[in-house]
C-alpha cells in the first residue's frame, strides 16, 4: 500500500484508468480518450467497489460515499500520482530519452546494449521491446502509459539498474505520460512527416516533439542532431544544457564518413577512426548520437569507441538475409518517407551495378494517408521493381489503400510497380517472380512486428520469416 496527495491518509493499493481493473482499494482515472472516455465508467466502478475517483467533470449524481477529486487534466493527474506511487523512480536513474520520426528504436537499443558492454546493469523501453537488463518484458507501445512506465522504472530500480534508455514519441508527450518524469537527458534525432492523422498538421507534430525537450529540467542535457533543419528548433526554450551532433555542420560532436559498404561504416569521430557493423548514413548518425550521450553521462572517448565497434542493428532494421543464387533480403521498419529514401539510398551505394533492387512496401490502414502516394513514388524512384502490398490494413480495405499508393506513381515508372495485396503472396512474388541471381529484396514497413493486423484482428506475420520462406 501506498499514499498520495490527492487522497491524504488513505492507504492506495493501486492506481488505474481501467475501469476493469478497478476494485475497492484502488483510485480510478477518469480519462477522456480518443475513442471512449473514462468518465462514462463511474456506476461501473463504484459497483466494483471503487470510491476513490479523479475526473475532470463531476458527475451530477455522486455518491455519498465517493471521494471525488476535480482536476483539469485526468492525464496529468495520472502522471503525478503514479510518480508519487511508485517512489519517483526516474530520479533513481540516469534515464535518457530519444525522441524523433526515424531511428529512436536503434538509438535506444544500441545504447542499452553499449552501456550493457560498458558495465552498467539498464533498462529499456522500446518500440520492438522492454527490458530490465536479460529481462524481456513484451512491449505494447513506442512509450508506456504514464502507470505502466513508472512501474517498469521502479522494477528496473530494484533491479540494481543505474541507466535506462527510453523511447519517447510524440503521442505520449502530447498526452502526458512521460509529465513528471526526470530525465537525465535527451537525443533529437530527425523529424519527418509522421502521425499526422493524430496530430493533423506538421507544425503540430513538431510542436510535440519539441514539448519533451522544454520540460527538460536544467540539471538534464539536450542533444540534438544539428543537420536536421529543425534540429535546433528543439533547443530553443530547453532549460537542460544544449549541445549538438552532425556529419555536415558545425556541432559539439562530428563525425565523418571514410567508407560505407557491405561490411558496415567506417568513421572518424573526434579525430579516432572506429569500425561499426552497421550500414548507412543514417546509422552514422545513430551511431554519433550515441557516443555524444555516453560522453555526456560521464563514460571515456576511446572505451565508447571500442565497444561501439561490436554493436548490431536493432531487430528489424536493416536486418539481412541471405537467399539462394546469392540473393539477398533485408527487413527493415522504414514505414515513413524519409525512412524508405534513407533505406533504399543506401541500398543504392551499397549494391554492385549489376545488383537490381526489388522492394515490396505497404502502408497502414487508419492512419496518415497523405504519405500513401509518397512513399510508392520514392519505392518506384530508387527500385528496379515495386510490388505495393498490404502492411496492416486495420479496418480498410486493402485496395483502396494500393489505389492511392499508386496515384502517386509517375507515368513513366508505372511499368516497374506490381500490385499484390496479401503480404506473404508479394513478398514470394518478389523473390520467386521478379528477382534474379544476386539481387537485393527490401521489405520494408514492419520490421520487427510479428503479426499483421487486419479487420481488427491480429494475425501472426513476420517478414523475415516469410522472406526466408520464399528464399527456401
Amino acid at each position: 500500500m501506498a499514499q498520495i496527495t490527492l487522497f491524504p491518509g488513505t492507504d492506495i493499493q493501486h492506481l488505474c484508468f481501467d475501469s476493469r481493473k478497478a476494485d475497492a482499494g484502488s483510485v480510478f482515472f477518469a480519462i477522456p480518450g480518443t475513442q471512449v472516455d473514462g468518465h462514462s465508467f463511474l456506476s461501473q466502478v463504484y459497483a466494483q467497489g471503487c470510491k476513490h475517483w479523479v475526473v475532470e467533470k463531476v458527475p451530477t449524481e455522486l455518491p455519498a460515499d465517493v471521494t471525488c477529486v476535480q482536476v483539469p487534466d485526468s492525464n496529468q493527474a495520472l502522471a503525478e500520482a503514479a510518480a508519487e506511487f511508485y517512489g519517483h523512480p526516474s530520479k533513481k536513474l540516469k534515464l535518457v530519452g530519444i525522441t524523433g520520426t526515424n531511428g529512436k528504436t536503434t538509438t535506444v537499443t544500441l545504447l542499452f546494449e553499449l552501456f550493457k558492454r560498458l558495465g552498467h546493469r539498464c533498462g529499456l523501453i522500446s518500440t520492438v521491446v522492454n527490458k530490465i537488463e536479460d529481462k524481456i518484458i513484451p512491449s505494447t507501445h513506442t512509450t508506456p502509459d504514464a502507470l505502466s512506465l513508472n512501474a517498469l522504472l521502479a522494477d528496473m530500480v530494484a533491479a540494481g539498474c543505474s541507466h535506462a534508455f527510453m523511447e519517447v514519441s510524440s503521442h505520449a508527450v502530447v498526452q502526458k505520460r512521460i509529465h513528471a518524469v526526470q530525465f537525465s537527458g535527451a537525443i533529437f534525432s530527425n523529424i519527418t512527416r509522421d502521425h499526422l492523422d493524430f496530430h493533423e498538421t506538421f507544425d503540430e507534430y513538431i510542436k510535440a516533439k519539441k514539448g519533451f525537450f522544454d520540460a527538460l529540467p536544467s540539471s538534464a542535457f539536450a542533444l540534438t542532431n544539428v543537420d536536421d533543419k529543425r534540429g535546433m528548433v528543439m533547443l530553443q526554450n530547453t532549460a537542460a544544457k544544449k549541445y549538438g551532433f552532425g556529419l555536415l555542420n558545425a556541432a559539439d560532436f562530428k563525425a565523418k564518413i571514410i567508407s560505407n559498404g557491405v561490411g558496415g561504416l567506417q568513421l572518424e569521430i573526434d579525430h579516432q577512426q572506429v569500425h561499426a557493423q552497421l550500414i548507412g548514413t543514417f546509422n552514422a548518425y545513430n551511431l554519433l548520437g550515441i557516443y555524444a550521450a555516453a560522453l555526456l553521462l560521464g563514460e571515456e572517448s576511446h572505451e565508447v569507441l571500442v565497444q561501439i565497434s561490436a554493436l548490431k542493428t536493432a531487430p528489424g532494421r536493416f536486418e539481412q538475409l541471405a537467399g539462394s543464387n546469392n540473393k539477398m533480403g533485408i527487413v527493415d521498419y522504414a514505414h515513413t518517407p524519409d525512412a524508405l529514401e534513407n533505406v533504399l539510398k543506401t541500398i543504392q551505394t551499397i549494391r554492385d551495378k549489376s545488383q537490381r533492387i526489388i522492394t515490396v512496401v505497404g502502408c497502414g490502414g487508419n492512419r496518415d494517408t497523405g504519405k500513401r502516394p509518397i512513399m510508392a513514388e520514392l519505392a518506384a524512384k530508387y527500385s528496379d521493381s515495386v510490388v505495393l502490398t498490404s502492411d496492416n490494413p486495420r479496418k480498410e480495405d486493402p485496395e483502396l489503400i494500393l489505389d492511392q499508393m499508386e496515384a502517386g506513381v509517375p507515368a513513366e515508372l508505372k511499368s516497374k510497380v506490381h500490385r499484390v495485396s496479401d503480404r506473404k503472396k508479394g513478398i514470394f512474388y518478389a523473390v520467386r517472380e521478379l528477382a534474379a541471381a544476386g539481387d537485393i529484396i527490401l521489405v520494408a514497413g514492419k520490421g520487427h512486428e510479428n503479426y499483421q493486423e487486419i479487420q481488427g484482428v491480429k494475425h501472426d506475420f513476420d517478414d523475415k520469416l516469410v522472406l526466408g520462406e520464399a528464399f527456401s
